[in-house]
């Protein structure tokens, strides 16, 4: 299985081993574009995989802080109570580069950054770029993949 997300799109897809398209989603990438660096706020391009899934059997909206469950549930109430905050909902797929130099190891490291593709809250705009790196999906969609992707499936990120 390969995922590719494309911020041209702001969209991924999905593949099954023969290549076949299974899925694909409306994502939001970084405000900020595309970079690796460390402290860039930027989506990294490249080669990656999925590390670790994190949050299974957590319901909707379940609220993450370093990748923990908070006990909260993210609702419109919660989201004005803390309007700064970014919300990582609902699931994590850690991402890990797969390319030295490029985001993998020293301050390019992806997994390190801790880039996650997850849950957003309703309310954020999908198909534009708004996050601060990460790959954001509707609550939904993020269940469905989380059940649909092992541990390891390839994702690449791609300007186009």
């Amino acid at each position: 299985m390969k995922l590719h997300i494309s911020v041209a799109r702001q969209a991924m897809t999905v593949f099954d081993d023969q290549g076949e398209i299974l899925r694909e989603y409306p994502v939001s990438t970084a405000k900020a574009g595309v970079g690796e660096v460390s402290g860039s706020l930027q989506t990294p391009r490249g080669r990656h995989i999925i590390r670790a899934k994190i949050g299974a059997g957590q319901p909707e909206n379940t609220v993450f802080v370093r990748r923990r469950p908070t006990g909260e549930l993210w609702s419109p109430a919660l989201g004005e109570e803390f309007p700064g905050r970014d919300w990582i909902l609902t699931r994590i797929l850690w991402l890990s580069g797969r390319e030295a130099g490029c985001n993998r190891l020293g301050c390019v490291d992806t997994m390190r950054r801790y880039i996650y593709i997850h849950g957003s809250p309703d309310s954020a705009e999908m198909g534009v770029p708004g996050s601060h790196g990460c790959v954001r999906m509707r609550n939904a969609d993020i269940v469905e993949l989380f059940d649909l992707v092992p541990c390891y499936s390839e994702v690449e990120i791609t300007e186009d």
